[in-house]
């Protein structure tokens, strides 16, 4: 007999960031009037399942989502550094058009090598954290179900590594909407199905949904 167990990877909700900030690690932001309500459509989606695990990247985004998820099982949130954003040397700066924040020669030199990638966290030690808190989720809730909250890229990267696809990729195709569910079933240690829902609304590949 074997022991089926899931472990869901929850993309936090929308951020209030009126500047168009990258903001990647930094602190102090919090979820929008509406990235409140996808976390609670979240919740909502996932009412009745067999949560006993809810474990939650550090960010305050991350933690505002994991918030009506715990409240609605009774758990408190466990937090996993694992789970955290992607690293990137462009935090804190923005990408609008006619900004400057690529042009500047400064930056070419994190731009050499975009499979890598050359300006952040590389793919591959990305998804193997990843992979190792999806396991120590899965070790949490044997035979049960977890909801981790995470961030797009890590969510991304991760799924791409489990589905066998090259890491480096298109970020325009990305299939990871604000408050969405990527979820892992487990048979024993082996995962053998990822299936992608998103209670705020669907978006196509390219898009977000909600925001």
């Amino acid at each position: 007999m074997s022991d089926r167990t899931v472990v869901h990877l929850l993309r936090h909700g929308e951020v209030e960031n009126p500047n168009g900030v990258l903001y990647g690690r930094l602190p102090h932001y919090h979820l929008s009037e509406a990235g409140v309500l996808m976390a609670k459509r979240a919740a909502e989606a996932i009412a009745g399942r067999d949560i006993v695990a809810v474990i939650s990247s550090p960010l305050e985004r991350a933690m505002e989502t994991a918030a009506p998820v715990a409240e609605q099982y009774g758990l408190k949130i466990v937090t996993d550094d694992r789970l955290i954003e992607a690293s990137n040397v462009f935090q804190g700066l923005t990408f609008g058009v006619g900004d400057g924040s690529l042009r500047r020669p400064a930056h070419w030199r994190y731009l050499r090598n975009p499979l890598r990638p050359s300006w952040g966290e590389p793919y591959a030690e990305l998804a193997d954290r990843m992979l190792a808190a999806l396991a120590s989720a899965r070790d949490l809730a044997h035979g049960r179900e977890a909801i981790c909250v995470s961030h797009q890229l890590p969510i991304w990267t991760v799924r791409r590594k489990v589905e066998r696809k090259r890491l480096w990729h298109d970020p325009r195709r990305r299939q990871c909407a604000l408050g969405s569910l990527t979820s892992f079933t487990f048979d024993d240690d082996v995962i053998v199905e990822v299936h992608y829902t998103e209670p705020s609304g669907h978006a196509g590949i390219g898009q977000v949904a909600g925001a």
